[in-house]
């Protein structure tokens, strides 16, 4: 397991914020299961944010509601469909200075209450527990 923490360097001043907002979420957890490049947010052990955060410009993956994502995707070039996730259910969303930090953080949060929405109730009552 890896840990931003642990002496990382990076360079795009977006990372902190965008980790900082994701981590704020009740039961959101942060993981490297894919190796050290890959920053993962994960409620409850399901992800719901995905961050090449060595890559400039950064670019986070998030889960977004199939309608809402073609939406976001034709209203702005910053986002668009992820590589490794499914397109129809995720979108990729480069943090170039054209998007709104007020946007992307809504996405964060829709993201997370998107995987939220899919726990199971016990999870769900579990994570209730924590806030």
């Amino acid at each position: 397991t890896y840990n931003i923490d642990a002496g990382f360097d990076y360079d795009d001043p977006r990372l902190e914020p965008l980790r900082d907002h994701a981590l704020d979420r009740p039961g959101a957890t942060e993981d490297f299961p894919f190796g050290p490049e890959v920053m993962v947010f994960k409620v409850m052990g399901k992800m719901f944010g995905a961050v090449a955060w060595e890559e400039s410009p950064l670019r986070v993956s998030l889960k977004c509601d199939p309608d809402r994502a073609v939406q976001l995707r034709d209203e702005h070039d910053a986002i668009g469909p992820p590589r490794y996730f499914d397109k129809r259910l995720w979108n990729a969303v480069t943090l170039d200075g054209t998007l709104d930090d007020a946007l992307v953080h809504e996405l964060v949060d829709h993201s997370y209450d998107l995987v939220v929405a899919s726990l199971t109730k016990k999870l769900r009552a579990e994570l209730a527990e924590l806030e």
